[in-house]
């Protein structure tokens, strides 16, 4: 009865002369939708007593991230700029623990546009009886800041400073918790990951590359006008700086290189001689997403604190059926950061011992490692997206003496200190992303306007003088009370 009533409506309804139109057009939205969701992860890994430092975990994006890793049973740090014990994060706690059955999470302040704060929490991490840290998973830089013009509702000044300071608080904390890395026991695997915009290309293409490497060294550079150039130069900083990141690591002393037993299988480890470092730096650019992405160009995200362009909603709810159908969800957006996350590193990957072979002055056993490896291990240093390393080409900046001639005093002082530190360290130049040279250059960058940023900032000494003030004044005026 059923099918005769569907068979009846079908064939009045139904235009049979087009159904091979219709079919096709039913294919092609699928196929369109499986390819702007990207590719998913194939690897799997069991992140139990794994302590994982977390940025910007409260956005779309980042409660995702925080899902999916409470979910394998990760320990998680969520850096908040918000107190933890403000509504929105208390309850984001509490249901992530409840629905994943991980009682393992937990929110700490941290304002990223402070370095006071960052240096605050870094400060009490460090001095606490739990040390242990297994990843920084940086994804605070990878929500879009900045709206086309017709849809702002704030001052692209205010943009291009909150812009430069996230820059900046990845770079500080990096540095900070650095030392706590290194003194880790070395059979640890331990992954530092930034997660950037895909908005890179632009900056990396070769018609712009001049203008990059001068914001590098000039502190009269304006930002780009275009906010996916700005974008794009603050992703490309970041990718560079991380692959610089992997060689300071990469030529640390070999007393950080874990002994192998070449006898035993019981120390997971490759060959010492393709042994880098334990630390891994990778950058990863998820793609477009739908709520961190074109929802914050168009200015539609009705939660900021910023206020939100009414325009700009309407339209994104208008074509929200075409974004479902071509840019990402924050599931498939977080793919290829669970990628690198599950993948085994050199460090950690299960094979024979390779056999020393001759090789170039500029070529990376590591490299090397993982194109002769049977199966997929993560690349030290490199770019992913769509659960691949991108082979991005950054044209290398001019040599020394032409860009010494421009330059300021902005790459001055601790400068000079890491130029002078990378010589002594006799980085290798890969070329990867510019080369060493692109590498330092970023590298000097941020520390001088990482000296700025702090200069123009209070203290840690001088947040915590006005907090035991204030704690003193409350005091005071308890016992007046009281009296």
């Amino acid at each position: 009865m059923v099918l005769n009533i569907l068979e009846v409506l079908g064939s009045k309804y139904f235009p049979t002369q087009y159904t091979i139109h219709i079919v096709t057009a039913i294919a092609t939205i699928f196929a369109v939708r499986t390819y702007s969701q990207g590719r998913a992860t194939n690897r799997e890994r069991d992140l139990h007593a794994r302590t994982i430092l977390v940025t910007g975990g409260f956005t779309p994006f980042g409660l995702t991230i925080l899902q999916e890793l409470a979910e394998r049973g990760a320990h998680i740090i969520a850096l908040s700029p918000d107190p933890i014990d403000s509504p929105r994060v208390s309850l984001i706690v509490d249901v992530l623990r409840t629905t994943t059955s991980n009682e393992q999470i937990y929110a700490e302040h941290c304002d990223l546009l402070s370095p006071a704060s960052i240096q605050s929490f870094c400060k009490h991490f460090l001095s606490g009886e739990v040390k242990r840290l297994d990843a920084l998973l940086f994804t605070h830089e990878f929500p879009h800041i900045g709206a086309l013009r017709r849809f702002m509702t704030k001052p692209k000044a205010k943009d291009d400073v909150e812009r430069e300071q996230l820059s900046l608080a990845s770079f500080l904390l990096i540095t900070l918790l650095l030392p706590s890395l290194l003194t880790a026991p070395t059979e640890r695997d331990i992954r530092i990951i930034n997660v950037v915009n895909r908005f890179y290309a632009a900056a990396s293409a070769p018609s712009f590359s001049s203008a990059f490497y001068d914001s590098l060294t000039s502190d009269e550079t304006l930002p780009p006008n275009s906010i996916f150039l700005a974008e794009g130069t603050r992703s490309l900083r970041t990718i560079i700086l991380t692959r610089h990141l992997q060689r300071i690591l990469d030529a640390l002393p070999a007393a950080q290189i874990p002994k192998t037993d070449s006898n035993s299988s019981a120390i997971p480890v490759v060959n010492s001689d393709s042994q880098k470092s334990n630390i891994v730096a990778i950058t990863v650019s998820p793609g477009i997403s739908r709520a961190d992405t074109v929802a914050r160009i168009l200015n539609a995200d009705w939660t900021s604190t910023d206020g939100y362009s009414i325009m700009g909603v309407f339209l994104y709810l208008l074509a929200l059926p075409l974004l479902h159908l071509c840019t990402k969800s924050s599931v498939a957006a977080v793919q290829s950061v669970l990628h690198v996350l599950f993948l085994p590193t050199p460090f950690k990957f299960l094979s024979q011992t390779i056999q020393n072979q001759p090789k170039a002055k500029n070529d990376s056993l590591i490299d090397k490692f993982v194109t002769e490896s049977p199966e997929e291990v993560l690349k030290p240093g490199a770019l992913y997206a769509e659960c691949a390393v991108v082979r991005l080409k950054v044209p290398s900046p001019p040599p020394e003496g032409v860009a010494d001639g421009n330059r300021n005093d902005k790459g001055k002082g601790k400068g000079k200190a890491a130029e002078k530190e990378s010589q002594t360290m006799d980085l290798p130049d890969d070329g990867e992303f510019g080369g060493e040279l692109a590498g330092r250059r970023v590298w000097e960058a941020f520390e001088a306007a990482l000296k700025v940023w702090e200069k123009a900032n209070p203290t840690l000494d001088e947040l915590e003088r006005e907090a035991k003030a204030a704690a003193e004044q409350e005091v005071i005026q308890a016992e007046e009370i009281s009296s």
